[in-house]
């Protein structure tokens, strides 16, 4: 039996629904933007990934709500979308040729060994952050019933308005049945821009008002949600007590928050990472077991490990395997390139479960 209060609908027409800006991210590889002469384009977004991990790997049928610009980039993302099987619900921006709206762009180096992978954005005019609570129909979006819906940081930071479209899709999806979640996913470098850490703080808490599951580390929930960290230190990044120390805290601010899960990575070098994950479900605790990544390209394993967590509670699994699916697709998602899966369900199942990586045949 799910070990867990969450009350998810057996049935609806959107198995999950996402609500979050689409991106372009451009790609060096290994060479750093100052001396690449090629890039690869993923199409990405930190709530759009786990819908598409969803509809990719784990056959659900999930939906994106998000802006889109009417020009050659916003083709390529939809063209993307539509090729990971997730249903579209836009907010259509013609583009002036110059200036815009855009479709943001993510600037990030794969790194290696010693060197550090580097993000940076170019987000001006970007049609996500131009979005308003009115511009959907939720009433018409989530007709059909719709059993989860998720968001992010990322999306509430891009603008004053993205917040409010975050509660309104969130109030219409608890009226169509729909379990909530947020991932905290603090951006410092977007909450710099978009009036620094108060008001971050702020707008995370009247958000996670309307929240069933939190997605997110200690630095997430002491930065984005302002919980003081507990007097206990940590032995190591896996080291889970500092998480489940802050828990107390997490409940009492929230006690709406049924669930809290993150990852627990510590990172030997840029291709070298331990992994782990952990959960909470109102007192109980739960760890996966921690392994020894080569990772290809670590962006999206949060998203990753999120969608397979989602998947595993929203399949009726316990918490513990849940946590297991999550932590297994996630690990999965960092050996390939890009941001969202190409892994398949069998794979995460057979690493779930303890696989390993002999050869298949």
């Amino acid at each position: 039996m799910p070990q867990h209060s969450l009350n998810i609908r057996s049935s609806a027409s959107l198995d999950f629904l996402s609500l979050g800006a689409l991106v372009h991210r451009l790609d060096p590889g290994i060479i750093p933007f100052r001396k690449a002469m090629e890039c690869r384009i993923h199409v990405s977004g930190g709530e759009f990934n786990v819908a598409a991990n969803l509809a990719d790997c784990f056959s659900l049928r999930t939906g994106i709500v998000s802006a889109m610009v009417d020009y050659p980039i916003g083709h390529l993302i939809a063209e993307r979308v539509r090729a990971m099987g997730v249903r579209a619900f836009y907010k259509n921006y013609k583009h002036d040729g110059v200036t815009g709206p855009n479709m943001a762009t993510v600037y990030s180096d794969q790194g290696f060994g010693v060197r550090a992978p580097v993000v940076f954005y170019n987000r001006c005019n970007e049609a996500a952050a131009l979005l308003q609570p009115t511009d959907f129909d939720w009433t018409a979006i989530t007709a059909g019933g719709v059993r989860w819906f998720h968001s992010g940081g990322i999306f509430a930071a891009l603008s004053p308005s993205t917040p409010e479209v975050i509660i309104a899709g969130m109030k219409a999806a608890k009226a169509a049945g729909a379990v909530v979640s947020f991932d905290l996913n603090f951006r410092a470098k977007l909450w710099q821009v978009a009036g620094g850490l108060e008001k971050a703080q702020d707008t995370v808490q009247r958000i996670v008002e309307h929240v069933d599951v939190l997605v997110g580390n200690e630095e997430d929930l002491q930065k984005g949600l302002g919980i003081p960290g507990p007097e206990v230190q940590a032995k190591s990044k896996l080291d889970p007590s500092v998480f489940f120390g802050m828990m107390d805290q997490v409940s009492k601010r929230h006690p709406q928050v049924k669930v809290v899960a993150t990852t627990l990575r510590e990172v030997h070098s840029t291709n070298h990472h331990a992994w782990s994950a952990v959960a909470w479900s109102q007192g109980d605790t739960y760890v996966a077991p921690t392994c020894e990544l080569n990772v290809l390209d670590r962006v999206g394993g949060g998203d990753g490990f999120a969608a397979g967590f989602i998947y595993g509670l929203l399949s009726g699994a316990s918490m513990e395997e849940s946590l297991k699916l999550g932590w297994a697709h996630g690990a999965l998602l960092t050996t390939f390139p890009g941001d969202t899966t190409m892994a398949t369900l069998d794979q995460v199942q057979a690493f779930a479960q303890g696989g390993s990586a002999r050869i298949q045949r």
